[in-house]
């Protein structure tokens, strides 16, 4: 089964005429979509609407836009200071968004929405760039074969369609079970890499409560229509930490499922995860008091903390710790008097300790504390 070829034959005659097998019922706000043209709002292929966590100002990068809908209402939401960007590799939908990005700009007063053309498992290649090499530079032979990849490879290291560290959030909605399953570390690697220190993502997709099998697997007509290709739903919640993010949750779950194949339920859901745990582990006398309801939680990197307790962590555990999306499950305890980052020691994140009332205050380390100890990987790193 060519997965591509049947994903890109759908998606093109959905541009032109409504495919309502595509569609998973979503309420969107009202008020976003009246600048939004009909032809755009008829031909909106989504399960879920990870707008409402968009700020004003964001930059936002969306996951095959389609025709631009979530862009548009993504428009609205972070305002004339913020920027959206939609990739897809579908020319028929990049050319409905394209022509409706005037009208929205004109009916809202500003235009900050704009696409580009990409594979969202490769957010580094222009492949607008490539047509217009491949017009100056048709391909006739392998000599004309390795020039282009040597072009390709020359685009993504210095032009690349999405810069690294650019973007506040990456949204999608409903296309990561499109990306076969060999492209799908590069696609989670990619999100990591475009994102900012501190960004976030927001996908609204379709999971499956059980893995799905390689019958329906091969089914082109259930791939293209975000079944086959559907994430078992821990395993997508699995490949955002695989790729460096924390905070990895369910923020919204569809009760009912979607569709129900082969006994198998298809659920709308959309996750958060955010970008920057890795660096460092300094000594800043900083600790984290969990106050419940649970016994205790553990976190990405092994912390336990146990209700009521004062549980010492590194510099950049409580940075991450009292910050999105952690904030209101914990209470942070600051040393009194702060310690400049410079003359913060190495901290050692193995094992779990209590903070004493006067370690936290810039009192003297406990007799067994062990700063040669690796923190949470090589190098003393989390992350």
């Amino acid at each position: 089964m060519d997965v591509t070829a049947a994903v890109d034959d759908r998606y093109s005659a959905a541009a032109l005429a409504l495919q309502p097998a595509l569609c998973c019922p979503v309420a969107y706000d009202q008020r976003l979509l009246a600048a939004i043209p009909v032809e755009v709002l008829e031909r909106d292929y989504g399960c879920g609407d990870p707008s409402p966590w968009l700020r004003p100002g964001d930059r936002v990068l969306d996951l095959g836009c389609g025709g631009g809908k979530l862009c548009f209402i993504a428009s609205q939401l972070v305002g004339a200071s913020g920027q959206v960007i939609g990739i897809d590799r579908n020319r028929a939908m990049l050319a409905l968004a394209r022509g409706a990005a005037p009208v929205v700009a004109g009916a809202i007063g500003y235009a900050n929405a704009g696409f580009r053309r990409g594979e969202i498992a490769d957010l580094a290649l222009d492949l607008d760039a490539v047509g217009r090499w491949l017009a100056a530079h048709p391909v006739h032979d392998t000599d004309g074969f390795l020039a282009l990849r040597a072009e390709e490879e020359r685009l993504r290291r210095e032009q690349p369609l999405i810069a690294d560290g650019s973007i506040d959030v990456v949204v999608s909605n409903c296309v990561l079970n499109l990306v076969v399953p060999g492209d799908r570390p590069r696609l989670f690697t990619g999100l990591h890499r475009v994102l900012r220190d501190g960004g976030r993502v927001a996908i609204s997709d379709i999971v499956a409560d059980a893995e799905v099998p390689a019958e329906l697997q091969a089914d082109p007509t259930l791939w293209s229509g975000c079944i086959s290709g559907a994430f078992r739903e821990d395993r997508l919640l699995e490949a955002f930490v695989t790729a460096g993010f924390h905070g990895v949750q369910l923020v919204r779950r569809a009760e009912a499922p979607w569709r129900v194949v082969a006994g198998i339920e298809f659920h709308a859901v959309t996750v958060m995860a955010w970008k920057g745990k890795a660096g460092p582990c300094r000594e800043g006398n900083h600790a984290i008091l969990y106050p419940g309801p649970w016994s205790e939680v553990r976190d990405d990197d092994g912390h336990v903390f146990t209700r009521g307790q004062r549980t010492a962590v590194c510099a950049k555990t409580y940075r991450l710790l009292t910050s999105e999306p952690y904030r209101a499950q914990v209470v942070g305890l600051p040393p009194y008097r702060a310690i400049a980052e410079h003359e913060q020691g190495p901290f050692s994140c193995t094992g779990t300790r209590q903070r004493t009332p006067a370690e936290t205050r810039n009192g003297p380390r406990p007799p067994d504390y062990r700063a040669d100890q690796d923190c949470c990987g090589p190098g003393g790193t989390c992350g």
